[in-house]
């Protein structure tokens, strides 16, 4: 009971120190109707979201998170600048063995609109604030590197799109690189096309199967060097200072990554602005591959060194794809992140 309190204390405190960075409190329905919103929550998410029925509002879910319910809230409202900040309880089931909370406390800031880096430091500064004097190190990557680089691969849009779609599945990202980077094998044979039907394809959905992988195997494979250079800018960390110019070195072979390095330096000099020792961030380039697929560029979290067996006290980043799908195309560029107070009590206590 005495933790509890402690949480929603800490929770609270965090809370007003979020309204008096200028944000409007705000909270969401505990039950979500759950038809359209798995459809925008990661794999993961999906994979331990409390689900149920209502003969009424059909199938809902028990709230694992204030991003989309917020973004609908913005949305709705209209399509300006605003800042939003709110505190409460998500749900999430745990795997088996585990010891964690199903249900557990987060607090939340968000931001819309404004100059992307300016927004984007002035989130990260406002977490830092918090973390930082409690011993948690920060570390910064950025999704939208990796999503640049395969766009502007030489290779066809169906590869990139497969790419894309597995961005936060890294062992099988980087499967399907070392396929498209060797030559498909000679013609094969798939049998005669005039076939009886058999099961629930169709004729021309098994003809338009087989055009695609006929497509596949004629496609030329992905130039060495772009697929080396990936196999780079996946393992890169570092200090942020000395992982630019490093960028810029794998840019030479994906030229697509420049305009992400760009925003990687502007993002840097806004950070130095709000007083944060840019240069000494840590960076690394496959951050936040196995987190909210709704984050699209810059993603930070921040861990506690002495316990690598929690997660992240905090986590946050660059969500712009996300209020486009609920938007209807048109994007609210948007930046967040939500801590964990129930983490903060418990890395306190621990000491």
């Amino acid at each position: 009971m005495t933790e509890k309190l402690e949480v929603k204390a800490l929770a609270a405190d965090i809370l007003a120190a979020f309204e008096a960075a200028g944000a409007t409190r705000v909270d969401a329905d505990i039950l979500l109707p759950a038809e359209t919103l798995l459809d925008l929550y990661g794999e993961d998410i999906r994979a331990r979201a409390f689900v149920t029925s209502d003969p009424l509002r059909g199938e809902a879910m028990l709230r694992p998170d204030f991003t989309v319910p917020v973004v609908q809230r913005h949305l709705a409202g209209g399509n300006g600048a605003a800042r939003y900040a709110y505190a409460g309880e998500v749900f999430r089931m745990q795997a088996e063995g585990s010891d964690r909370p199903a249900e557990y406390m987060q607090v939340g800031f968000e931001r819309f609109g404004g100059d992307p880096a300016e927004a984007e430091a002035e989130v990260f500064a406002l977490f830092h604030a918090h973390l930082a004097p409690r011993g948690l190190l920060p570390v910064m990557g950025d999704i939208g590197l990796l999503r640049s680089a395969v766009q502007g691969l030489s290779t066809n849009d169906r590869r990139k799109a497969a790419l894309l779609r597995h961005l936060w599945r890294p062992r099988r990202f980087r499967d399907l690189v070392e396929r498209f980077r060797v030559p498909a094998p000679g013609p094969v044979s798939y049998g005669n096309a005039d076939s009886p039907e058999i099961g629930l394809r169709t004729r021309a959905d098994v003809l338009a199967r087989l055009n695609a992988l006929e497509e596949e195997r004629r496609e030329p494979p992905l130039p060495a060097a772009e697929a080396d250079a990936l196999d780079a800018l996946l393992e890169l960390s570092g200090r942020a200072a000395d992982v630019v110019p490093r960028l810029r070195d794998i840019a030479v072979d994906l030229p697509a990554l420049g305009a992400a390095v760009d925003r990687v330096e502007a993002r840097l000099a806004a950070l130095a602005t709000d007083g944060i020792d840019a240069p000494g961030l840590p960076f690394e380039a496959s951050f936040g591959r196995t987190s909210m697929e709704y984050y699209d560029g810059f993603v930070f979290g921040f861990t506690h060194p002495g316990r690598p067996d929690l997660p992240a006290a905090a986590t946050g980043g660059r969500y712009d794809a996300l209020t486009r799908a609920l938007g209807g195309g048109d994007a609210s560029p948007a930046v967040g992140g939500v801590i964990r107070p129930g983490l903060l009590v418990e890395l306190e206590g621990a000491q």
